[in-house]
């Protein structure tokens, strides 16, 4: 995958992708950054609060 694949690549899409979520986790860290955040909270930070992923996976993947 080039750089510019990934710029384009939602995170949640990547992470599924790799296998790190469900579809049905990113559609509750994307419920919960709509109806609790209005979007001003990242998607990482809430998959990680929500416990759903690791912090290091989330940072691997954007450093990939």
């Amino acid at each position: 995958m080039t750089t510019e694949d990934q710029v384009k690549e939602k995170i949640g899409e990547g992470l599924i992708r790799i296998g790190a979520m469900t579809t049905e986790q990113v559609k509750k860290v994307l419920q919960v950054q709509r109806e609790k955040y209005g979007h001003d909270k990242l998607f990482g930070d809430i998959a990680t609060e929500l416990q759903l992923v690791d912090q290091e996976i989330i940072e691997e993947y954007l450093n990939s």
